[in-house]
């Protein structure tokens, strides 16, 4: 009798072993649906002009729907914007023509989307933790314990059915392209063994591209990591005893759609403000408030205030976004170079809080807000602690995940750091988290038995 594993598996396509239960996937969605509908999160306060519907990708998918375009991302009429990347805002104006700017129906229909990708990303996540710990004896377990994790823990659902955001998509897209990665790999398959060149397919390289284009036009930050990616990818090549060159020219087809989707949107930039603009257009902007000491290194809320009499608001029209950015790009500068050691200081400061704690009023109570707080630390602490051992363990896919850990957070370190801008990486940390207490659960039973 054959092994089942051996069975079920083959280099192109997905196998049954990896494919979760489909249970877990309706079981996330619904409670989320019905947690939008029961609690009414779908009723946005109105206040500062509907500001909390999306804030500035929510006014941008107003212009776009009202027919002012890809513009005014604050308040008023300020003309043509690349502050936010432009896909969200592009569902959420197509959310708007159908169901209505800022109505209650359409703000139900953002975060039943949101609600779908969150809940799907559970799928993806019994795939990664089945290919990753497959050699332990207890992939199953682990990729079960996870993908249930994240369909019922409320943590999991609150940008989902809360938030009028990108971050559920995104997470969505990121961990896919981890799970294509580790597939290109090999890893979790027997036969052929891990690292084979058959594993390498034009169509997982090809989907690597198109996902990496999508996920940066989400969330640009993310960029940091998708190469990383790609040269692990082809790192898993060097194993192989077949010629290299047919890989490598499926990872430059990768790298030239995921060109090909960036393009359009860098080309309309250039065009709008006459400057290379590949992805947003307020690194300057952001980057100043980043190192003035009344923030003291904390979130200050809105970059541009949503006051239209307000004197920056006023300049940031008159200028137009590019030349603003600019001027704001070197006052950054100067104020860097005259306080070297606040910049660093606060770099620190951003660190301690995107891994342990973000800071937030209390006004929920100390004892809520200490639970939410003790509760963030110890994701993140489970999680370290689960990625050191599956180093210590070459758990296949864990050098990956530090790259993820190391690259995705590096830009908040150094302008703004919120709770929302850890998500894409939860995934990742549930799995590891788990993989930590089921191990301690093995070596328990180990230590009883002997």
């Amino acid at each position: 009798m054959q092994d089942q594993r051996t069975e079920e598996s083959t280099p192109t396509g997905k196998s049954q072993l990896f494919r979760a239960p489909i249970a877990m996937f309706w079981a996330g969605f619904l409670i989320r649906v019905l947690y939008i509908t029961i609690v009414h999160t779908y009723r946005i306060r109105p206040e500062e002009d509907h500001l909390q519907f999306g804030w500035e990708m929510g006014r941008i998918a107003r212009a776009l729907a009202t027919g002012f375009g890809y513009a005014d991302p604050f308040t008023s009429h300020s003309g043509p914007t690349a502050w936010s990347p432009p896909l969200y805002p592009l569902l959420m104006a197509g959310v708007f023509k159908i169901f209505g700017v800022y109505t209650s129906a359409s703000a139900w229909i953002l975060l039943t989307i949101n609600s779908a990708f969150s809940a799907a990303t559970s799928s993806v996540i019994y795939e990664i933790a089945t290919r990753c710990f497959h050699r332990t004896g207890r992939d199953r377990k682990i990729a079960l314990w996870s993908g249930w994790l994240w369909a019922l823990y409320p943590a999991a659902m609150q940008f989902a059915v809360r938030w009028l955001w990108d971050m559920c998509i995104t997470a969505y897209l990121f961990s896919k392209t981890i799970a294509i990665a580790l597939r290109a790999r090999g890893i979790g398959e027997n036969s052929p063994p891990p690292g084979s060149a058959e594993y390498q397919t034009t169509g997982r390289w090809a989907a690597f591209g198109l996902l990496s284009g999508i996920v940066v036009l989400l969330n640009s930050t993310l960029l940091l990591f998708i190469p990383a990616c790609g040269l692990w990818m082809l790192a898993g090549a060097r194993k192989s005893k077949g010629p290299l060159q047919p890989i490598f020219l499926r990872a430059a087809l990768a790298s030239i759609i995921a060109l090909a989707c960036i393009a359009p949107w860098t080309i309309r930039n250039y065009n709008v403000f006459h400057a290379f603009i590949p992805m947003r257009g307020n690194l300057g902007a952001e980057l100043h408030q980043s190192i003035l000491s009344e923030h003291q290194g904390f979130p200050w809320g809105a970059t541009i205030p949503v006051c239209e009499p307000c004197p920056v608001f006023q300049q940031y029209r008159e200028m137009g976004e590019a030349a603003y950015v600019r001027r704001e790009g070197e006052l950054a500068k100067h104020e860097i170079s005259a306080h070297k050691r606040r910049f660093i200081d606060y770099s620190l400061k951003r660190f301690y809080f995107f891994w342990v704690s973000l800071p937030k009023p209390v006004e929920k109570g100390v004892l809520i807000e200490a639970a939410r707080e003790a509760n963030y630390f110890f994701v993140s602490l489970a999680s370290l602690l689960g990625l050191a051992l599956a180093l210590k363990r070459h758990i296949p896919g864990a050098l990956l995940f530090v790259w993820a850990f190391l690259l995705v957070p590096l830009t908040y370190y150094f302008i703004t750091v919120q709770a929302r801008f850890r998500h894409p990486l939860e995934p990742i940390m549930t799995i590891l988290a788990v993989y930590l207490f089921q191990s301690a659960e093995k070596g328990r039973k180990t230590v009883s038995s002997s």
